[in-house]
């Protein structure tokens, strides 16, 4: 699934809306129907995806997408306060705040929890009415970034990629 739509999906099912049309997908497998989603023990397909109501808008064709709802959600906080307000840093902002949206039980891991009050209601990037529960992280779990270690390769010249 693309990306874009991928985060839509999301948005949508956090803000109520049951689907939506997006041109993004017409004419490949995404809208026709066929990609793998399970394969058995021989590695072939055993659940491929099913085809996906197409309407045309305008003179242009439409793939119907629907919204994610998702039973958890769990996100990464800077910081935050009690009531689950959050504000995210660099690119925490891109999917968290939409991961908190669509999850019917969403779970904030906090780096730096304040005061009710203290967050600039201008700076926050997901409202607390999204977020069912706060873990204030301690100082050496906020300073640990597993996803953020740098990882290369060596290639066939010994540099790295």
């Amino acid at each position: 699934m693309p990306q874009g739509t991928l985060a839509e999906r999301m948005r949508a099912g956090g803000s109520g809306i049951a689907a939506f049309f997006t041109r993004t997908g017409v004419g490949t497998q995404v809208a026709t129907g066929g990609l793998p989603w399970r394969y058995d023990a021989q590695g072939g397909v055993a659940v491929a995806s099913p085809a996906k109501e197409t309407r045309e808008f305008r003179g242009h064709d439409y793939v119907l997408e629907e919204g994610i709802v998702a039973d958890f959600g769990l996100v990464r906080a800077w910081k935050g306060d009690r009531h689950g307000n959050l504000v995210f840093r660099d690119s925490a902002r891109n999917f968290n705040p939409l991961a908190a949206m669509c999850g019917r039980l969403t779970i904030a891991e906090v780096e730096v929890l304040v005061e009710p009050g203290e967050l600039d209601p201008n700076e926050v990037h997901t409202p607390g009415v999204f977020v069912q529960r706060v873990v204030p992280l301690t100082a050496e779990q906020a300073a640990e970034k597993r996803i953020e270690k740098r990882t290369t390769t060596s290639t066939i010249g010994g540099g790295a990629q």
